[in-house]
């Protein structure tokens, strides 16, 4: 189905009619998102057509990389439910490899021969030699299937090989280096992830607590340096489509496949698409739309569009957010909840000029993605400071559990994994469990409402409006409290959790923040809202096994 017949003007009610059941399934199977991607030294991509479906039912003729016929990647983070790498993806596979380990990129040409050449750039990349191939402007080129090209009876005609080391760790683009402004638009990039080769050995995931839940870090830290360790983490590709850009290669595509040759005229063999003026309608994250961009990795009703953007975390984890500009416009990430250390650009860890043990980087309320720029940041959330509990514990008192504090003043002491089920006290405290592990002790016992309805509150800085008026969100768990038991103990009057928190259920009960462009129109599709780049991020209690392989 093609853009062109399928934008009507039904396109928007039907889009409305669609976000309602489609939003409330979109968590249903607690979708999570690390950084996935395929791992090893060679690589065999195929660069192809395909369509990239939307959430207002549009489908929009794309090109894109993906994995050439015959190649069996082996996949990352973990054991990954469901892999696919198919002929075309948007965006490109992330290759994730070593610094100063070479590894090759095999290159095949499937595109339509109207199309011409295609090829890859790697920009930061330290050595990039070729074989095969054509020279083109910026680099060696593959060229299609043609007359001029049969595989068949010469094989590899179509290819060309890459090989490429990283003298450094980071996070690089991968994209055409021809026709740009076309092959770009229409979807050919990627990411690279290069992790260091002499990682610091200190570096302990707070997301593996309790002990023997899944390490899902590509690495332990994501430079060769002991102030880039990290808990978990998150690559986002920001990118934008123009669908008078796609239409037009579409239109001649098919013009040139159908045109008739006679004496009298001859068909067009090559593209001619107009690139400017640019108006995008499409805002993506990781090639996809909000909703779209919450159901799991590797969802099959995406099947050129694997990867999605639904991050979630514990408190006091230190969230790796990988986040490049993959299009033609800069956008304004905006992370709720807190700012954002920047911890490197482009493959440079950002230190000191005075200390170069100390990081340097802003703390940035706005991460923008900057075409062609990859930059590293740390979030970070704990509760501290809010000046109430967030885990809802009733006032200290005769009786109540009592928070440990480490030396940061945190809720840290428990070694070992709690026994299962929980306990409790005569107040409904946790005597053993994990759910208010990393609690700021200093807010223990001060729940937020200060004439509550339920068994959680006796006294606080606020005091709530009427949970049924406020409270009809898909991501609310009923109470503005973290963990299971909080909020099975303070509901309101009403014997369930308001709203339809399929995205956010009981037993999860995390706090949500928005994550999200701060250009209002990049939060639509098509100019309808919501949509675009959007995405939420749950801090979850520990209780909550954050599974990264969906």
């Amino acid at each position: 189905m093609s853009l062109a017949n399928t934008k009507n003007s039904c396109a928007v009610s039907r889009f409305l009619s669609f976000v309602a059941p489609a939003v409330a399934l979109l968590l249903a199977a607690s979708a999570h998102a690390a950084a996935p991607g395929i791992t090893g030294k060679a690589f065999s991509l195929n660069a192809g057509e395909a369509w990239s479906s939307q959430p207002d039912g549009v489908s929009v003729y794309s090109w894109g990389y993906g994995c050439a016929a015959g190649f069996s990647p082996t996949f990352a983070p973990a054991t990954v439910v469901g892999p696919s790498c198919p002929l075309v993806q948007f965006p490109g596979p992330t290759m994730i490899v070593t610094e100063n380990s070479p590894f090759t990129v095999t290159l095949t040409n499937s595109l339509p021969a109207a199309a011409g050449n295609t090829s890859i750039l790697f920009p930061g990349a330290s050595t990039v030699t070729t074989g095969g191939g054509v020279q083109g402007l910026l680099t060696q080129e593959a060229v299609p299937v043609s007359t001029a090209c049969n595989p068949t009876s010469t094989p590899g005609c179509n290819t060309v090989t890459y090989t490429v080391t990283y003298s450094h760790p980071g996070t690089f683009e991968y994209y055409s280096g021809t026709q740009p402004d076309l092959q770009i638009e229409m979807g050919l990039f990627g990411a690279v992830v290069v992790l260091p080769s002499n990682p610091p050995g200190n570096c302990t995931a707070l997301n593996t607590y309790p002990a023997g839940r899944i390490d899902y870090r590509l690495a332990p830290s994501a430079y060769d340096n002991p102030r880039s360790c990290y808990d978990r983490e998150y690559l986002t590709q920001w990118s934008e489509i123009d669908p008078k850009i796609h239409r037009q290669v579409e239109d001649q595509l098919r013009l040139i496949a159908t045109c008739p040759t006679t004496a009298q005229f001859s068909c067009p063999t090559a593209l001619n698409v107009v690139t400017e003026p640019y108006h995008p309608n499409y805002f993506l994250i990781n090639g996809r739309s909000m909703p779209d961009n919450m159901d799991p990795n590797y969802a099959p009703n995406y099947p050129n569009q694997p990867y999605n953007a639904n991050p979630h975390m514990h408190p006091g984890e230190l969230v790796l957010v990988r986040f490049m500009g993959q299009g033609h416009w800069q956008h304004p990430f905006h992370e709720h909840g807190n700012h954002v250390r920047i911890l490197g650009r482009d493959g440079n860890l950002l230190l000191s000029q005075t200390d170069a043990t100390q990081l340097a980087g802003r703390m940035e309320f706005n991460t923008d993605t900057t075409p062609g720029q990859a930059d590293e940041g740390i979030f970070y959330w704990s509760g501290k400071g809010l000046g109430w509990d967030i885990f809802g514990h009733t006032q200290t008192g005769a009786g109540s559990a009592t928070c440990v504090p480490d030396a940061n003043g945190y809720y840290t002491t428990l070694s070992s994994p709690p026994a299962i089920p929980v306990t409790y006290d005569s107040s409904g405290n946790y005597l053993s469990g994990s759910e208010n592990y990393y609690e700021w002790c200093a807010d223990h016992g001060h729940p937020l409402e200060s004439n509550p309805t339920g068994q959680v509150g006796a006294g606080g800085p606020m005091t709530l409006p009427d949970p049924l008026i406020v409270t009809n969100g898909l991501w609310y768990n009923g109470t503005p409290y973290m963990g299971p038991d909080a909020v099975f103990r303070s509901r309101g009057p009403t014997p369930l959790p308001p709203g339809i928190a399929l995205q956010n259920p009981p037993p999860e009960s995390g706090i949500a923040f928005m994550w999200h462009s701060h250009n209002e129109r990049e939060i639509t599709t098509n100019d309808v809202f919501p949509g675009g780049m959007l995405q939420m991020m749950l801090v979850d209690p520990y209780v909550w096994h954050i599974d990264e392989t969906l």
